[in-house]
């Protein structure tokens, strides 16, 4: 058994660092205080190859393996975790369902632009009603009696990055001319068709920077050529778009606490108190010990998730364990990793002044999306259970 990167991982994972320490490190305090969206370090990202990390360079990505792409994403939210969840949308999110349920003309128009770092996509699966319960959705689009387009009405909540979005990953119910039901199917919409409408704004508590909208389409026109996959496929498709989308997620988390940990590391090796480094204190010493050990925990399964959807690519099975174990598993860690650096920082811990209250902020959404704690634990259970 073989632990070690690859050469082009270590080349990645080091262009990953260097950019993200010296172009976003430097701004991330200042776009979560304004949540204005990162445009230029984006579009640098993008030019850099971390848009399309698994997509292949004839759509305009890096061709490189999911680890790599792991390991992008713990580089690049250390350094700010809202551009993380911005290249987490695009590589994952957007990407995956085009990749591998697309059409090659589909990917030539629609991946091409989004993974060179051109335009931004987005992800629309949760509505007002449903966001766990991805099944009870509202939004339908009806097929024309000639079979040329749909026409979709839809209202769409918590979509990440789309106020900046040009082309959206939409899913709705869908219907024949008759109004007969057809299952839920996936379609690229272009945001700048008529009869697509971005909501409010949503003010969060943490990755600020990557902005979330509402979106609503009222009687919009779209053409059938871009429906992904068949008519019926889309619950598929988003389910097999989760199991990828987890595993950055959890890559997510790790970053976070890795930057969570190395601030206490270092904040316990200058502080002193009663006449000593905080350091020495066995106090200090056993969280440090306890948040190493759970990042290292949370290291190995993010890596044995990423390494298994390799696997998965051959094999064509689902990777649905692995993946929803490493998610559990970091993104809890994370949340705790990042309390445990407030509170070995005392009252700096809760001043804007360093960056730990904002690891703070921004580590607890690990925990909600790409499915809860509490979804990860039913699936995890069904798949060792088999009640499904």
């Amino acid at each position: 058994m073989d632990f070690a990167l690859t050469e082009d991982q270590e080349m990645i994972q080091a262009a990953a660092q260097e950019f993200a320490q010296n172009e976003i490190v430097p701004v991330a305090a200042q776009f979560d205080e304004s949540g204005e969206f990162p445009t230029d370090t984006i579009r640098a990202a993008g030019e850099l190859g971390f848009m399309g990390v698994e997509v292949p360079e004839a759509y305009g990505g890096s061709g490189l393996d999911t680890i790599c792409y792991v390991l992008v994403m713990m580089e690049i939210s250390a350094a700010d975790a809202a551009h993380g969840t911005i290249v987490s949308v695009n590589n994952s999110l957007y990407g995956v369902p085009l990749l591998e349920f697309g059409s090659e003309a589909q990917k030539l128009e629609f991946l091409k632009p989004v993974a060179t770092g051109e335009v931004n996509g987005a992800y629309a699966l949760t509505e007002p009603q449903s966001g766990s319960d991805a099944r009870n959705m509202r939004s339908r689009a009806r097929r024309s009696a000639d079979g040329g387009h749909y026409v979709i009405n839809a209202k769409k909540s918590w979509i990440t990055s789309g106020p900046v979005a040009r082309y959206v990953i939409l899913f709705a119910q869908t219907e024949d001319a008759d109004g007969n039901d057809l299952g839920i199917s996936a379609f690229v919409v272009d945001a700048e068709a008529q009869g697509f409408h971005r909501g409010k704004h949503e003010p969060k508590l943490g990755i600020r920077a990557s902005a979330t909208c509402e979106i609503e389409l009222t009687d919009y026109v779209c053409p059938a050529g871009n429906r992904i996959g068949d008519e019926g496929e889309g619950f598929k498709i988003a389910m097999t778009v989760l199991d990828s989308g987890r595993i950055g997620i959890a890559a997510q988390a790790l970053g976070i606490a890795q930057a969570a940990y190395t601030a206490a590391l270092d904040y316990s090796r200058e502080r002193k108190a009663f006449g000593d480094l905080i350091g020495n204190f066995q106090t200090i010493q056993n969280k440090l010990a306890d948040m190493k050990t759970r990042i290292e925990a949370s290291r190995l399964l993010v890596l044995q998730a990423a390494w298994s959807k390799e696997r998965s690519k051959r094999t064509g099975s689902r990777n649905t364990l692995n993946a929803s174990i490493a998610k559990l598993y970091a993104s809890e860690t994370c949340m705790w990793v990042a309390h445990q650096a407030v509170q070995i920082h005392g009252g700096m811990g809760y001043s804007k002044e360093l960056p730990v209250e904002r690891y703070f902020r921004d580590a607890k959404i690990t925990e909600i999306y790409e499915g809860t704690s509490e979804i990860q634990r039913m699936v995890i259970g069904r798949l060792e259970t088999d009640l499904r």
